[in-house]
């Protein structure tokens, strides 16, 4: 592993947002006259959340939507990885937009810079980009990466790397509650609110936790993270008032270019990925009831095979999610429905769906769409009722609620793939039983496969142990 701070626009950079001029003004053309002091600090920030969007929402996200029943590989690579043929090589984007893009640039920031809002950010930013690394991959490099000593860093264990980051989390917090707001418009994702940026650190930490299985610490951190839509981390494209090359929504830009109809949920014949079937009324599956009409958020969701562009969730301009409010709320469901049962959680999920009744989760081509998202009651979680009519335990038919929740609003985020591989052992009852369209997998994948180019180059890396085996918070 190499350790390079990135000064100039990269061509991630560039594919998402043609804003990095300012990283070269005043700079002689010869790349040997670069010296880092000379750098602003704040000026490495854009291009980290960035490449942060591409750890979150990049090729390896495409394909843990494919291995929870929420999209379909068509054709092409993703036909291949659909079939479980997922290559070492196709984790290399994703690692070096953590390693290079991510790490690199956010350790420099945070251990040279006097700014606090900046430090603050930075270490953040950070322990998202690792602990989602951690999630998907597993054991990965983090306690001698990017040191500026150490050119084949150890593979740490995954439960090390979470607990590191948790740490790394606290001192973040620490720093951005001392820290003073101002305007950064390098910061993309908050543009210098300390507060928000505080906020989405605990949600992280709750989501680490809930992944750990340690519910009363998840639940713990969620109290005092994201509380309102307001504050959700989302990657925003600027609108088409700027029409910048590449600063899309990276899905839309994907199809739009060379992947135009291998990836998607509704296929020509008219297959429906599973989490499509959920949301169809007509279907058998569906999630649909006397106090929940999905129908706008069915159309939205829409990904065809015979792309023709997409005006909702992967339109160009669609904001895509990293850390939100409804993802914090559905974690203080769930842990205060194992702790305490359906009247501790109940008002959580409706929080969300009383912002899923404002038409929290649609933009404006679905908004004059039926949707309807009453408030759930204790008596609809009872045997026979709304969310029960197999006749369970109360306190499981409201997990299970909570989970599907999750499993729907949380499409382009990994959540569903965590959920999958953290409730597939004892906790099936409240699992979402999707399938993939030609039927389960002989098992189901558990990780991906660590970057090609890492292990080639790095003499510590292990023998990969492949897409189906657990990784050891899931064993």
């Amino acid at each position: 592993m190499k350790n390079r701070i990135i000064l100039i626009c990269s061509a991630l950079t560039v594919l998402l947002f043609a804003s990095c001029e300012s990283l070269n003004e005043g700079i002689n053309e010869n790349p040997n006259d670069i010296v880092i002091e000379n750098v602003q600090d704040k000026l490495f920030l854009t291009g980290a959340l960035l490449a942060n969007v591409q750890v979150q929402c990049g090729r390896v996200n495409n394909a843990a939507g494919m291995y929870t029943g929420q999209l379909i590989g068509f054709a092409s690579i993703f036909a291949n990885q659909y079939g479980f043929n997922f290559t070492s090589a196709n984790s290399d984007g994703t690692w070096r937009a953590l390693y290079v893009g991510v790490l690199t640039n956010m350790r420099h920031v945070a251990s040279t810079t006097d700014n606090l809002l900046l430090k603050g950010i930075a270490q953040v930013v950070e322990a998202q980009s690792v602990s989602t690394a951690a999630s998907i991959f597993g054991d990965i490099p983090y306690s001698q990466a990017a040191d500026g000593m150490t050119a084949d860093p150890v593979f740490d264990r995954q439960s090390d790397v979470f607990g590191a980051v948790l740490v790394l989390l606290d001192e973040a917090i620490a720093t951005l509650e001392v820290a003073p707001a101002q305007n950064l418009p390098e910061d993309i994702y908050f543009n210098g609110d300390p507060a928000k940026w505080i906020q989405a650190a605990y949600t992280l930490k709750a989501r680490i936790h809930l992944q750990m299985k340690n519910y009363g610490l998840a639940k713990e951190a969620a109290l005092n993270g994201i509380s309102s839509p307001d504050g959700d981390m989302r990657f925003v494209p600027r609108g088409p008032e700027t029409n910048a090359e590449g600063d899309k929504n990276i899905f839309w830009v994907m199809l739009e270019g060379s992947r135009a109809g291998d990836i998607g949920n509704v296929g020509s014949d008219g297959t429906q990925s599973f989490m499509l079937q959920m949301l169809d009324p007509t279907n058998p599956s569906s999630r649909n009831h006397a106090k929940t009409n999905e129908a706008a958020r069915y159309a939205y969701y829409q990904i065809d095979e015979a792309w023709n562009g997409n005006d909702g969730i992967i339109d160009k301009y669609e904001p895509m999610n990293l850390v939100t409010f409804f993802e914090n709320q559905l974690i203080l469901a769930e842990c205060d429905g194992r702790e305490s049962g359906v009247e501790a959680g109940l008002p959580h999920l409706n929080e969300v769906r009383a912002w899923l009744n404002a038409g929290g989760q649609l933009n404006s081509n679905y908004i004059g769409l039926p949707y309807t998202y009453a408030p759930l009651e204790i008596a609809d979680f009872e045997s026979g009722g709304l969310e029960n009519a197999d006749g369970v335990n109360p306190r499981t038919a409201f997990l299970r609620e909570v989970i599907e929740e999750r499993y729907v609003s949380g499409f382009g985020m990994y959540m569903p793939f965590n959920d999958a591989r953290r409730l597939r052992k004892n906790d099936q009852n409240i699992a979402v039983p999707f399938v993939l369209v030609d039927g389960p997998p002989p098992p189901f994948p558990e990780r991906f496969p660590y970057s090609e180019a890492e292990l080639n180059a790095n003499s510590n890396a292990p023998t990969d142990p492949g897409l189906f085996s657990k990784t050891e918070v899931n064993q």
